[in-house]
């Protein structure tokens, strides 16, 4: 092979803004958590998604978990999750004591199904105290009909939009439609703070609560007194001016790797057996990551063999998420698939594939990948 350096899913990119938040930081002495940076970073952050307010803390599974624990959520409650997604959005649940039920996937987003929601609100004995939507690879759920059911029933909805910051759904940013928001700012989503989340909302009296729990809960006394149990979430200063600097390039970020999947598209869209994840009429998919699915009676191979020729060639793919109902940890845990007689997850699951899909991958790079593909499918071609 030509060029052997590792091309990986989804790297981090920098701006090259980001050292001069940090020198600031330095500069003023803010080292210690909080600071100047993370009062900005909250603002930009919730101006861009058209909320009210934001909490930046430790990252997108500690912004959940204090969503729960703002809307009560407590031992024995049911929380309705979606499935297909990572182990993140459910762990939280667990925390408090609480019982998930797992919702599948529909087809024309991946995301959650609200003929499957629908079913699951009733046939509960008693309703559920939340319900976590997730905004998968970067693509809006149906919000208006997941919004619509919850609200018939008088259940808040926590959108996981941890993928999907950037998207769209019918002009509204993701992530502003439930009562909380969450994102994250791991190393690989579209834009990073090392490490880090948001926790945002319109209900700033609940969020000023959300700063209270993530700094363990200390009560205004002249000395340290508590009267509730509290976490260490709160993201660092020095963080949140990586973060600052990362949130000035976001839509830079996401035409870039909306670039990436045109490409994957204009090389592979006629592949017979492919099938690219939906874009939905009336939202903008960040493409975080390109995401297909593969018919190996069609292609003529499977995602796993596709994954283990890439990884030959210093690739990175890998398998979607493997859903939550199907994971050992939660065996035996309620779950309503899209149909009586079809799991969307479970299909996707089998025949799903994320390809590279970095905002500084290259041309050159990317070429290298869909060159590996193309080999596959004209060797299938030949043996036909």
């Amino acid at each position: 092979m030509a060029d052997s350096s590792r091309i990986y899913l989804s790297s981090p990119h920098m701006s090259g803004r980001e050292q001069l938040y940090i020198n600031e930081a330095f500069d003023q002495n803010w080292i210690a958590p909080l600071g100047p940076n993370v009062d900005n970073f909250e603002r930009e952050l919730a101006a861009y998604t058209g909320v009210e307010d934001a909490a930046a803390v430790s990252s997108g599974t500690a912004a959940i978990h204090l969503a729960l624990r703002l809307l009560g959520v407590e031992a024995g409650d049911a929380v309705f999750c979606s499935s297909l997604t990572f182990i993140a959005s459910a762990n939280p649940i667990l925390y408090q004591g609480a019982e998930p039920v797992f919702i599948d996937s529909e087809p024309d987003t991946w995301n959650m199904s609200p003929d499957a929601l629908e079913r699951a609100f009733s046939e509960a004995e008693v309703l559920p105290k939340a319900v976590i939507v997730v905004n998968l690879y970067g693509q809006s759920a149906k919000m208006d009909e997941i919004m619509a059911i919850c609200d018939r029933y008088g259940v808040p909805v926590v959108e996981d939009a941890a993928e999907s910051l950037g998207a769209e759904y019918k002009g509204k940013k993701s992530g502003s439609f439930g009562k909380f928001g969450v994102f994250s700012f791991n190393g690989n989503k579209i834009i990073t703070t090392s490490g880090g989340g948001m926790l945002v909302s319109n209900d700033v009296k609940a969020l000023r609560k959300a700063r209270f729990l993530a700094t363990q809960a200390r009560d205004p006394a002249p000395y340290y007194q508590h009267s509730e149990a509290g976490y260490n979430y709160r993201m660092s200063n020095l963080l949140a001016g990586v973060g600052r600097a990362q949130l000035e390039v976001l839509d830079d970020r996401v035409g870039a790797r909306r670039s990436v999947f045109n490409r994957y598209v204009e090389a592979f869209g006629e592949a017979v057996g492919f099938d690219f994840m939906p874009e939905m009429n009336g939202t903008k998919h960040n493409r975080w990551l390109t995401t297909l699915t593969i018919d190996p009676e069609k292609a003529g191979f499977t995602p796993m063999q596709l994954i283990d020729r890439l990884a030959e060639y210093n690739i990175e793919a890998r398998p979607v998420w493997k859903p939550l109902h199907l994971q050992p940890l939660f065996e035996g845990v309620k779950y309503y698939s899209h149909t009586q007689e079809h799991s969307v997850s479970d299909e996707l699951f089998e025949k799903g594939v994320c390809l590279p899909s970095g905002s500084n991958m290259t041309e050159e790079q990317q070429e290298r990948v869909i060159s590996v593909i193309q080999e596959m499918l004209e060797r299938v071609k030949v043996s036909e």
